[in-house]
């Protein structure tokens, strides 16, 4: 019987929408004039009186003849500026001690602003540019809180991506509005592991709600897939009747913190016989892989503006999805709902034998993604390959095979490449990620390849010593073929700070 007098139903969702649909005509003009040297800038402004205001005030002024946009924008925005500390580091110290005196510096409080999603409790943001929660930056970060002994911190980290889940359905790329339409790598499993190991596994059932959530928003519309429909969002249907996923955005749009660049840029994809709106599509999806940018995703390696993303399985994905069905497993296994426990290993098993259909290159004896337009592996050899080890989805013998290719290919003076390809996008030749480094170093441990595993750790260590005592800072990225030589790439400069860095760093330190 359907009550005469329901309670009021609430929404959880703020009503927030990204500042390109705010400020519309006027977001587009300050972009593409580049007021600012950084589109992320204005992606983070804040208006001072409503948008519709400032929209009608723009519409009636800029006609004027004397109209300056720059002073516009200053007038009816507050601009975000450098986050500026009196701390100096102090270069010699003990790379660990200086960064355990940066956590304070990196921690931020919950806030909201015009882009910025509230969470309810603290966390680390990566540093730099970076002013928000990145999702799978923040697993790694997390490490480094484990090492450092600051549960309580990955406690509150773990709460605001369940709040997250709750609020929006999965998680974002980051805390922004202009980020709701994609995620990231789907480290949210792992992370509920890593809190497991600290409070013990009643850490699973605890969090199995948000598990699910998360499962499907990345397996949504599987069940629609047919032969006449083989994909649909992140989802794709494989000729052997198996499902695989790939990224995606929900939004074929310029990205609003890199608008004027997706722009300009989609200007030139008419010669590789892609429409703008395919080329924006293809380029948020890249983002939502954190590889922004490897040319792993392009068709032509050397040009960003074949971009493929929703072409291409990858199997650094679908290797997380793997762990996040056999956390489901454990998960609903702790519950007092256990019955879909076995469901969800099916699940993991059928993944595993489509990933080693898929996604292993016998000709190359290599992991690789796999192109679902051609059918058939991408040529782009990269640290994607070695998600399977990290995961113990490899045989022994593809593991001795891929372990030969880090060895031979990959491992360079400071650590391991995160491509074999020099395309001049700051994923690829020569620079090297911290992530990497764990995720390689992992995954050699987990097939007993101690001794290639030490001598990644110790190069990339000793790197990020020598930085630090030349510089006074940890990067986001490093040149590990060159030391001498800062990492490029990239739409922005190489930021400092940095969360995943220091994190692995102290991980690496101790293990």
């Amino acid at each position: 019987m359907i009550s005469t007098n329901p309670s009021p139903i609430y929404s959880v969702v703020p009503a927030i929408l990204p500042p390109d649909q705010l400020f519309g005509p006027l977001f587009h003009d300050v972009q593409m004039q580049q007021i600012f040297s950084d589109s992320i800038t204005f992606a983070d402004c804040c208006p001072k009186r409503s948008p519709e205001e400032i929209l009608s005030l723009y519409e009636i002024e800029k006609h004027l003849e004397n109209f300056n946009l720059a002073e516009f924008v200053e007038a009816y925005f507050e601009i975000p500026q450098p986050i500026k500390t009196d701390y100096i580091s102090d270069q010699t110290l003990p790379t660990t001690e200086h960064i355990n005196r940066l956590w304070p510096l990196l921690t931020r409080a919950t806030q909201s602003d015009c882009s910025m999603l509230p969470v309810p409790k603290s966390y680390i943001v990566p540093g730099g540019r970076f002013r928000g929660l990145y999702y799978w930056d923040s697993y790694f970060t997390m490490l480094g809180l484990q090492t450092a002994g600051k549960y309580d911190l990955i406690r509150d980290m773990v709460d605001n991506f369940a709040y997250l889940v709750d609020a929006y359905g999965h998680i974002p790329n980051a805390n922004r509005s202009y980020y709701l339409t994609r995620s990231q790598p789907p480290f949210f499993a792992p992370m509920i592991s890593l809190l497991a190991e600290i409070d013990g596994p009643e850490v699973f059932a605890k969090y199995l709600p948000h598990l699910q959530k998360e499962y499907n928003y990345w397996m949504d519309g599987y069940f629609r897939l047919s032969d006449s429909e083989t994909k649909f969002r992140r989802v794709v249907l494989l000729p052997d009747g198996s499902f695989l996923n790939r990224y995606w955005d929900d939004l074929a749009a310029p990205r609003p913190e890199s608008y004027h660049e997706d722009v300009e840029m989609a200007h030139q994809t008419t010669s590789y016989g892609v429409e703008p709106s395919t080329f924006y599509r293809h380029i948020r999806a890249a983002c939502e892989s954190g590889w922004d940018f490897s040319c792993r995703w392009f068709r032509d390696a050397d040009h960003i503006e074949s971009v493929q993303t929703t072409d291409l399985i990858p199997v650094d994905l679908n290797c997380l999805l793997y762990e996040l069905e056999l956390t489901l497993s454990k998960a609903y296994d702790h519950s007092e709902f256990s019955e879909p426990s076995g469901h969800f290993l099916e699940k993991a098993e059928q993944r595993k034998k489509a990933i080693m259909q898929y996604c292993w290159n016998e000709e190359k004896q290599f992991f690789m993604d796999y192109d679902i337009s051609l059918n058939k592996s991408t040529k782009i050899m990269s640290l994607a390959a070695v998600y399977p080890l990290v995961f113990k989805i490899a045989t022994d013998e593809q593991a001795s095979h891929v372990h030969e290719h880090i060895k031979e290919s990959f491992l360079k003076n400071g650590g391991v490449v995160s491509s074999l390809y020099e395309s001049g996008q700051q994923w690829d030749f020569p620079n090297g990620w911290a992530p990497l480094q764990y995720m390689t170093y992992v995954a050699l441990r987990n097939y007993n390849f101690d001794d290639t595993a030490d001598e990644l750790k110790n190069r990339w260590i000793a790197l990020n010593d020598k930085v630090f005592r030349e510089t006074g800072k940890m990067m986001e990225k490093y040149n590990v073929v060159d030391i001498d030589l800062p990492a490029g790439g990239g739409e922005y400069p190489n930021q400092d700070g940095f969360g995943w860095t220091n994190a692995i760093y102290l991980w690496m330190k101790k293990y």
